[in-house]
């Protein structure tokens, strides 16, 4: 078993597509809402710590957490489009071409959201943790800085726009 390479695309097409949807839709929210809150504990730890040097940094700073939680709201948004393609199948339907390639497209473009707001997540937590840092020391440098974190959390609508376009592919057969 180990050297044949059939077991594998044999193990593939007799998962269930339901369950390949699933995990898809799992790893959309899942894996960005890891991905918001890593890079929310990477801001919110620098900011508490320059804020005592600068605690006028506190308010303005914000922003980069709210940049972060926009991350998890990225993941949430896909998992609710990638759930609306999911329908029922006949029973003997479930393991055809149409239904398989379905799965597979649903589970795709969870695993490229949650992993691009993964991401995305740590650049705009590492970039706000910068932000916080240099606005304590030169409070002329914030601007400068959000607009590079702005670019960071293109990543993010990256990944959304990649799922988006990818979930399109998921046309489950037509009940006959």
């Amino acid at each position: 078993m180990a050297g044949d390479s059939s077991s594998w695309s044999r193990a593939l097409t007799q998962i269930s597509p339901y369950t390949f949807s699933a995990i898809g839709i799992a790893i959309s929210i899942g894996v960005s809402v890891l991905g918001a809150a890593w890079g929310i504990y990477i801001t919110g730890s620098s900011l508490i710590g320059a804020a005592i040097k600068a605690p006028r940094i506190t308010s303005k700073n914000l922003i980069s957490v709210i940049f972060c939680e926009a991350v998890a709201i990225y993941g949430v948004i896909v998992a609710i489009i990638l759930q609306t393609k999911l329908e029922n199948v006949p029973a003997s339907q479930i393991y055809a071409p149409e239904s398989l390639t379905a799965g597979y497209a649903i589970f795709a473009s969870g695993i490229i959201v949650g992993f691009a707001n993964l991401v995305c997540g740590l650049c705009v937590g590492v970039i706000g943790s910068s932000c916080a840092l240099s606005d304590a020391q030169n409070s002329t440098l914030f601007v400068k800085i959000l607009v590079i974190e702005i670019f960071g959390s293109a990543l993010g609508l990256f990944g959304v726009i990649v799922g988006i376009i990818m979930s399109a592919q998921a046309s489950w057969p037509s009940k006959v």
